[in-house]
């Protein structure tokens, strides 16, 4: 039975009652509207929606057109009578607005106290109230929370948003509600936004494509159990600078139509009701006042005929005052300001500009005309109270079985080293850790019960560890510790459940560090340490930067915010029932932070792994082709293939770059593949430190694995004062994976490593009676006229250097790093304290091109 249907009978009844007690008055107060037998156009259930909306329009004064098109927080109306007394059109829920007890019960009797009292205004006009129902009604307590638009992306199916979008509306329409500000089709395009989740890829296609979540959640708009859907953020909200929230997208009108206008193309087609306005700008002018945009290329040229809703406050970041502001967004084509809070403000404002003639009676009709053709589709005016029949479907078991399918489609493998995935259900011994294994509130993230969401047992739901916890046998031994205390040898497997914890909007930009924290890691060391083979499941809201990490994991999943149905990732875990994963990724993932931004189609794309790339059980995975790293060319540290406990930083070295550093005991990098050739007998490494330092060894293929030099990292004088310290090498011959292992116990760190170099030949003698060496590119000559000291002069040969270091050891003793004088074209310095027979080892760092040098070592005997 649909809502036109119902009102009908009951329309029936009223009127026998009526003409017996002779009056016609159940909620409506009739004093300048005409009796039954004159029953309005506007009131006939029959007459065509563009008529009713005449006959409608016609009756209604300058305040009651106002009031249409104010939209207020439940919280800021004060009396419920101020609905009718200011005609007003809207209310809307913010995120975390609820009533209490915030059960469906109560937002149902809520709900329809607020229609009651707007249907007391002279019109009798019905409110429509807005949430941001978002992922599920998810500012309902118990309500099914589906994945995150990011998941729902990379599951690409249309027709499973359909279905999400159908469970969506019967869930809002059971709590009274009957509008959602979802979907949201913005194209994000760069990662560090904090609503990269609420995006559905970085590439319209998909987006476009999920406009069937609109045909899911308004159906047939008259039909019981429908709500209006409101395609946001108009527009080009996900191409800001920097990823800042409300910022400014700075792009040409064709990238803006070839990359962030397609999806609401798509979407006016398949008849969305609502358009919300971007808080962002367009080349610096903000959207809320974009006339071209909101009226030229939306309304005119798309021809979308329902209308455009400001964001919260969204008029108010306009330049200059709020008269000009109210102007300027009317004019420009909002046609429903969510105020949200000093409504009377805006209405008096309104008034003003209109009286004035600053704003045109005919652009109040057009925005009057399109939201009260809306209200009429919703069949409010038949039907303006909560069907009641639907309230029982908040998170009902057919609506989270449709949730638990959404979470097993979003899931993306990344690695599945020796094809550890599937889990067998019969392992003897799981260990399960991580701050996100057993947490509805993390997995379900931001716009959960409250606008943030937040850590904790927030709404009830099944997490991933209690899903592993009812997949695997009975017999097998399942042990929970978050940060991984208590883990051993003993277990088969460890899942751990890492990444980022509850934001929304502008709370969640993240400009510089899109790493796993401290906690993570921390966990992860835990666990990889006792060698248990290790599958990191990554709960977030977008890619982040695990390169130096994953090498040490065996399997790697993408799960994103799988909302409250946990299991479905655990079912998919361990193939139940032939669950296997389908998902592929919704947006590029980045190797560093320094490729972000990076999309697909961009002239320089390399990434860690590429768009719609999404592992299936039984690929199988052909490595790609290394070329051998060559170990006689400078290695940078921060290449490395993979680490443990280091990061990176910018170095103020001479040639600039990255150098490794926070380096402790046992932390070590790994370069794949490097080339020793037929052998290698020396290494130098550029190093720097401003605590008691190290040692640094050069390992063959693991960290225990033959120790084949080891170089000194002493105090230099500052984390950033450089030096080249060197060692002899042996036994380094052929193609090996090399670890480079910091050794030292001093608390403030060992030191900072920025490259290194291996040599062929060490201890080069010049020629007995010669006191000279020369290359193309230098000269040194070594002056001894007293037996106690040797002046060293090194010579430039092509051009001159920014600066010469000398680097000496007498009769093998602690290495000295001095500076050089500069003298003319040549730079000298003198050793002293020098006895007749005394060996000297030496080596010169020197500048050319902007970059640092090392020449080979010597040997001289004084």
């Amino acid at each position: 039975m649909n809502k036109r249907t119902v009102w009908n009978k009951l329309f029936t009844i009223v009127l026998s009652i009526s003409m017996i007690v002779g009056t016609f008055a159940a909620f409506f107060n009739t004093s300048n509207v005409a009796s039954a037998e004159e029953m309005p156009l506007y009131k006939d259930a029959n007459a065509s929606t563009p008529d009713r909306v005449a006959d409608l329009l016609s009756r209604m004064t300058l305040d009651e057109k106002i009031g249409q098109m104010t939209q207020v927080e439940r919280n800021s109306i004060g009396a419920d009578s101020n609905l009718a007394t200011f005609n007003i059109g809207s209310v809307l829920s913010g995120g975390g607005s609820a009533p209490s007890p915030n059960t469906p019960e109560a937002w149902a009797n809520m709900y329809d106290g607020y229609q009651r009292a707007a249907l007391q205004s002279n019109l009798q006009i019905p409110i429509i109230y807005g949430i941001d129902a978002v992922h599920g009604n998810n500012n309902a307590y118990g309500a099914t929370i589906f994945p995150h638009n990011i998941g729902l992306g990379a599951a690409r199916n249309p027709e499973l948003l359909r279905e999400i979008g159908r469970a969506t509306a019967e869930e809002v329409a059971g709590t009274g509600v009957d509008w959602t500000f979802a979907p949201c089709l913005c194209v994000s395009r760069d990662e560090r936004w904090g609503r990269t989740y609420e995006s559905y890829g970085e590439d319209p296609e998909i987006a476009s494509s999920y406009v069937t979540i609109i045909e899911g959640l308004q159906g047939d708009l008259r039909d019981s159990g429908t709500i209006l859907a409101n395609a946001k953020h108009w527009v080009g909200d996900g191409g800001t600078l920097g990823g800042d929230d409300q910022g400014d997208t700075v792009l040409s009108e064709q990238e803006l139509r070839e990359i962030h206008i397609p999806p609401f193309i798509d979407a006016i087609e398949a008849g969305v009701g609502s358009v919300m306005a971007s808080f962002s700008s367009w080349n610096g002018e903000k959207l809320h006042g974009h006339k071209y945009l909101l009226t030229d290329v939306l309304k005119d040229e798309l021809g979308f005929e329902g209308f455009v809703v400001s964001d919260w406050a969204g008029i108010d970041q306009l330049p200059g005052d709020y008269a000009s502001d109210v102007r300027n967004s009317i004019n420009a084509g909002i046609d429903m300001v969510m105020v949200p809070q000093d409504y009377r403000t805006f209405i008096n404002t309104l008034r003003i500009e209109v009286n004035e003639g600053r704003v045109p009676m005919s652009r109040i009709d057009d925005a009057v005309s399109r939201i009260l053709t809306q209200k009429f589709e919703l069949g409010l005016f038949e039907q303006p109270f909560t069907d009641r029949t639907y309230t029982s479907t908040i998170g009902s078991q057919e609506h989270r079985d449709i949730a638990r399918d959404a979470v097993r489609q979003s899931l993306v493998l990344l690695k599945n080293e020796g094809d550890i995935l599937p889990l067998d259900q019969g392992l003897d011994k799981v260990f399960v850790a991580g701050k996100n294994a057993n947490d509805i509130g993390n997995q379900s993230g931001g716009w959960t019960i409250t606008w943030q969401g937040q850590s904790g047992d927030i709404t009830p739901g099944t997490t991933i560890l209690e899903g592993i916890q009812s997949t695997v046998s009975p017999s097998t031994e399942v042990t929970f510790n978050e940060s991984g205390d208590g883990i051993n040898s003993s277990y088969d497997v460890a899942v751990v459940v890492v990444g980022e914890t509850p934001y929304a909007e502008g709370e969640g930009d993240r400009p510089n560090d899109l790493r796993l924290d401290q906690t993570d890691l921390a966990t992860l060391q835990t666990i990889q340490s006792t060698g248990v083979p290790t599958v990191v499941i990554l709960v977030s809201g977008r890619p982040m930067v695990v390169t130096d990490e994953l090498a040490n994991w065996d399997a790697f999943v993408a799960a994103w915010l799988p909302g409250t149905e946990g299991d479905g990732v655990a079912e998919v875990l361990f193939g139940v029932d032939g669950y296997e994963f389908t998902g592929k990724l919704p947006f590029t993932w980045p190797r560093s932070e320094s490729q972000i931004p990076m999309n697909v189609g961009d002239a320089s794309y390399d990434p860690l792994f590429e768009y719609g790339f999404g592992l299936e059980y039984g690929d199988v995975v052909i490595p790609p082709v290394v070329d051998p790293i060559d170990a006689f060319e400078r290695i940078e540290a921060e290449s490395f293939n993979s680490m443990s406990g280091v990061q990176t930083e910018e170095t103020t070295d001479v040639d600039g770059g990255e150098n490794v550093g926070w380096l402790d005991n046992e932390d070590y990098l790994v370069f794949n593949k490097v080339d020793f050739d037929d052998g290698a007998t020396g290494v130098e490494a550029r190093v720097a430190s401003q605590s008691a330092g190290g040692t640094i060894e050069f390992r063959l293929d693991s960290t225990n694995g033959e120790l084949i030099g080891t170089v000194d990292l002493t105090n230099t004088g500052g984390w950033q004062d450089w030096v080249t310290n060197t060692a002899a090498v042996s036994n380094a011959t052929g193609i090996h994976d090399l670890y480079v292992v910091f050794k030292g116990e001093t608390q403030e760190g060992i030191g900072n490593l920025n490259w290194f170099v291996f040599t062929k030949e060490m201890g080069t003698t010049p020629p007995t009676g010669e006191d000279k060496i020369e290359t193309d590119e230098y000269t040194i000559e070594m002056v001894n006229d007293d037996p106690t000291s040797v002046t060293f002069i090194f010579t430039p040969t092509l051009e001159t250097s920014s600066f010469v270091d000398l680097h000496y050891k007498v009769n093998d003793g602690v290495q000295q790093n001095v500076k050089a004088t500069e003298n003319g074209d040549v730079w000298e310095y003198t050793v002293t304290g020098l006895q007749e027979g005394d060996s000297l080892s030496f080596y010169y760092t020197y500048e050319k091109e902007g970059l640092a040098y090392d020449t080979p070592e010597y040997d001289y005997t004084n």
